[in-house]
């Protein structure tokens, strides 16, 4: 098995209704989490969250589908082509 770095972009609109669930999601997950950066739109009422990891594809895939089950939750995933092997 193989591990790939992937970047989870996702879009809260209304973040006061999701960013709990959205946020206890990601916790679970913070074994592959390497970074994240999330910029609030106040006056526009969304986030814009950006979440690397490195992951198997298989981890990647069910931390983006948990998190485009959020309503309010927009998620769209980069994926890196470069495979590295899992220790």
């Amino acid at each position: 098995m193989t591990k790939r770095v992937a970047v989870i972009s996702a879009i809260l609109e209304n973040p006061a209704l999701c960013q709990s669930e959205f946020n206890n999601t990601i916790s679970e997950y913070k074994g592959i989490v390497k970074g994240r950066m999330g910029i609030p739109f106040e006056d526009e009422g969304m986030s814009v969250v950006s979440i690397t990891v490195i992951a198997t594809l298989n981890e990647i895939n069910g931390l983006t589908g948990r998190l485009g089950t959020i309503e309010h939750v927009t998620v769209k995933t980069a994926i890196s082509k470069k495979e590295m092997p899992c220790p």
